[in-house]
């Protein structure tokens, strides 16, 4: 066995989301959202080197011209995961997430129940947003899983690695990696509209031409579901809105506004019980009354919206946080933290 098979096969044992590896440390594995050590063996620089040339392979040379390396892989004989290997003071550094080999059921994710429509959905844009690290990946395997096992659909996907490995089902289903299947999401993605898709995932809508194209795709009855790093629905609107010159985001607005479904955001928080960690999300289901606040730009408004909205699903973080404390899934302490408004919700949690 391998460097790097003996450190996930050591990290999947400890229940770990994530590896760091860095001269002067040791081996590093995130559980439950903390960082504890492997051991109490200091790598050293050549050792970091020689377990990221055991875990590219091939592909290690890259790093000279680029200087760091995002990839996936499959190490220990089954854990799959997706590593970014960088150098950090002329040294060599890697941050593996481990993913899980199963894709879970959507009903097991503990995520609003409105989300069990978003497979249903037949066009549209649905965004699935939060921090790196807040399962937005999990989250969309799910969904498209879903799709996989209910739905005659062709499903194509855009990642930056690949991370989840579907297995085609009811629905036909190609996944390409930008810089091995295409130069890039907008390359990509222009691409697909000539694929025949039904769905396509976006692994992140980063630039213009990316969210320019999305729309159209959507537009032009395709479901697209696409990541974004924003931590609100809001947040969301305005970070795609504000990639383009203003001249133009009037346009988009009112594009946005009339392709746009859902927006699921959510961050992960250790559980009450010490173990585990449990997914708090904010959930827009976009209505009239939404769409007209995209169109003028009052997004300010939209969580108050959110909160009287409770009926086609939506909700916001802060109400979902006061659900989570009082059914015990979460401490107050956690929930206050992760709040938007921590006076909202001391006066609603005791």
């Amino acid at each position: 066995m391998g460097l790097m098979d003996t450190i996930v096969a050591t990290a999947e044992a400890a229940r770990t989301s994530d590896v760091h590896i860095a001269a002067g440390l040791p081996v590093r594995f995130r559980v439950d959202g903390q960082l504890t050590d492997m051991d109490d063996h200091i790598l050293t620089a050549p050792e970091c080197e020689a377990i990221a040339r055991d875990a590219a392979g091939d592909a290690y040379d890259a790093i000279a011209n680029m200087g760091e390396l995002d990839m996936a892989g499959t190490y220990a004989g089954h854990v799959r995961c997706r590593l970014n290997i960088y150098q950090s003071m002329r040294s060599v550094c890697l941050a593996i997430r481990l993913l899980s080999n199963k894709i879970p059921e959507l009903s097991s994710l503990g995520l609003p129940p409105v989300v069990q429509e978003f497979p249903n959905y037949n066009k549209g844009i649905v965004l699935v947003t939060g921090e790196t690290g807040s399962g937005k990946s999990t989250t969309l395997a799910s969904i498209l899983n879903t799709i996989n096992l209910t739905k005659h659909d062709h499903i194509i996907t855009l990642e930056d690695p690949i991370e989840y490995i579907y297995q085609p089902k009811l629905c036909s289903i190609d996944q390409r990696e930008i810089g091995r299947d295409t130069v890039s999401y907008a390359e990509g993605l222009r691409a697909i509209l000539r694929e025949d898709p039904d769905v396509i995932l976006i692994g992140e809508m980063r630039d213009l031409d990316t969210i320019e194209t999305a729309l159209t795709a959507a537009e032009t009855g395709h479901l697209v579901f696409g990541t974004l790093h924003t931590q609100s629905a809001a947040d969301s609107i305005d970070r795609l809105v504000d990639v383009f010159p203003e001249g133009r985001q009037r346009q988009i607005r009112l594009q946005l506004s009339m392709v746009l479904r859902a927006v699921l955001s959510q961050q992960l928080l250790p559980r009450a019980s010490g173990t585990g960690r449990a997914a708090a999300c904010e959930v827009m289901i976009v209505n009239p009354a939404i769409r007209n606040l995209i169109r003028e730009g009052k997004t300010p408004q939209i969580e108050n919206t959110l909160a009287t909205t409770a009926e086609l699903g939506s909700i916001t973080m802060d109400n979902m946080l006061v659900q989570m404390v009082r059914s015990r899934v979460i401490s107050r302490q956690t929930a206050l933290e992760a709040a938007r408004d921590p006076e909202y919700l001391k006066r609603l949690v005791r």
